[in-house]
C-alpha cells in the first residue's frame, strides 16, 4: 500500500483539472479565431505542417510530469511490515495530578505546567523504556496505555489540563491502582510508578494502595509540588478561587502524607519546587531500576519510493522535448498505401 509524508500536497493536484480547463477555454478561443481568418478546410490544407494531435500530446506530457512532481514532493512511501523489537528498558506509568489546586503558582510557570516539564525531561531520557500516562483529580483514568511511542507520550502530556476531570478533589488511592493495572504482565522488569500532586489527599485509602503496590514489587515515588506557606488558586479570569464564604482558597503542599505515602510504598518522596534538584534526583532513581527484555511490535516501516516518480518525470520531460510541435517533413511523404 502507498502512503504519502505530507497529504497536503496531494491538495496540489486540483492544479491539474484546473490547467485542463484553461487549455480547453485556450482551444475554444483559438477556434474561433481561425474560423474568423476563413474556411477551417482551407487553411488546413495551406498550413499541412502543423498538428493539433502533437500539441496536445506534448501538454499531456507535462500535465503528467507536473502530477508526478507534486506526487514526488509529498514522499510516497510503500511496504507495511510487522517487525518484532528487543530492547532492555523499564515500565513506568506517570500519575499526574490535574485537580484545580495545581493550578497554584508558587512553583513558576504553575504547578501542573512545572510537573508536565518534568515528565517531558524524564521522557527525553528514557531510550528503551516503556512509558504511561494516568490523569486524576476526584477521579482516574488512563490518559494514554503503556508504549515505547514517546513522540505520542509528549503529545498527550501537552493535552493535560484539569478540564479533563469534571470530578474535582483528589483521590490518590484511585490514581495508584489504574496505575498498576496499567503494566503489562511481563516478568523480570523494572516497574516505577511516579505519582505527582500536592499531596491534598480528599479520599482515604491512600498508604493501602501504596502498600499494595510495593508487594507487587512496584517502585513508588511520590513528587510533591509546591510549597509549603499555600498559594491561592488562579481562575483564569484574572480572579482566584473562593470558598462559600467569599475568601480566597488558600493550597499548601502536604508533604507529610507525601513522605508517609512513599514510606508505604518502600519508596522514595522528592520535593518538586522552582530549582532542578527534583529532575536529577528522579532521573538518578529511574536509572537505578532493574531493566528487563520488551518485546516491541512496530508497523510503521515504509520504504520511499519518490525516486520512481522522479525517473518518470525526467523520460516525460525529454520525450516532451524532442517532440516537435510540427509534423516530421520526412514522414509526410511516407505513403504505406498507394492506390492501385
Amino acid at each position: 500500500m502507498f502512503r504519502f509524508d505530507d497529504p497536503i500536497y496531494l491538495w496540489l493536484l486540483l492544479v491539474i483539472p484546473v490547467l485542463v480547463l484553461l487549455r480547453l477555454w485556450m482551444w475554444r478561443r483559438q477556434k474561433k479565431n481561425w474560423k474568423r481568418l476563413g474556411d477551417p478546410d482551407l487553411l488546413r490544407q495551406l498550413s499541412p505542417d502543423v498538428s493539433r494531435v502533437r500539441r496536445l500530446l506534448k501538454f499531456t506530457l507535462v500535465l503528467t510530469a507536473l502530477a508526478l512532481i507534486i506526487l514526488m514532493l509529498a514522499r510516497p512511501q510503500m511496504g507495511t511490515r510487522v517487525s518484532h523489537e528487543k530492547r532492555n528498558g523499564i515500565e513506568c506509568v506517570i500519575a499526574l495530578d490535574i485537580s484545580n489546586s495545581m493550578l497554584a503558582q508558587d512553583v513558576v510557570p504553575s504547578r501542573l505546567d512545572k510537573s508536565k516539564m518534568l515528565v517531558e525531561n524524564l521522557v527525553d531520557h528514557f531510550t528503551n523504556d516503556r512509558i504511561g500516562l494516568v490523569v486524576f483529580a476526584g477521579d482516574a483514568f488512563v490518559q494514554l496505555p503503556i508504549t515505547s511511542d514517546y513522540v505520542s507520550a509528549k503529545m498527550f502530556l501537552q493535552n493535560i489540563s484539569p478540564d479533563l476531570i469534571q470530578t474535582q478533589g483528589t483521590d490518590i488511592a484511585r490514581a495508584l491502582r489504574v496505575s498498576m493495572s496499567s503494566f503489562t504482565q511481563q516478568d523480570r522488569i523494572g516497574r516505577a510508578i511516579i505519582l505527582i500532586t500536592d499531596g491534598e489527599n480528599h479520599e482515604g485509602d491512600a498508604e493501602e494502595a501504596a502498600k499494595e503496590a510495593a508487594k507487587k514489587g512496584i517502585n513508588v515515588f511520590i513528587l510533591g509540588v509546591g510549597g509549603t506557606k499555600g498559594a491561592p488558586i488562579p481562575m483564569g479570569n484574572g480572579g482566584y478561587l473562593q470558598d462559600g464564604s467569599g475568601e480566597t482558597v488558600m493550597t499548601a503542599l502536604n508533604e507529610d502524607m507525601c513522605r508517609q505515602l512513599a514510606q508505604a510504598g518502600k519508596g522514595m518522596y522528592i520535593h518538586v519546587d522552582n530549582t532542578s534538584d527534583a529532575q536529577e534526583k528522579l532521573n538518578d532513581a529511574i536509572a537505578k531500576l532493574q531493566t528487563g527484555q520488551t518485546d516491541d511490535v512496530v508497523y510503521s516501516d515504509f520504504d520511499e519510493q519518490f525516486q520512481a516518480f522522479g525517473i518518470l518525470v525526467i523520460l516525460l520531460l525529454i520525450i516532451e522535448a524532442c517532440l516537435l510541435d510540427r509534423k516530421n517533413p520526412a514522414l509526410l511523404k511516407l505513403k504505406l498505401f498507394k492506390k492501385k
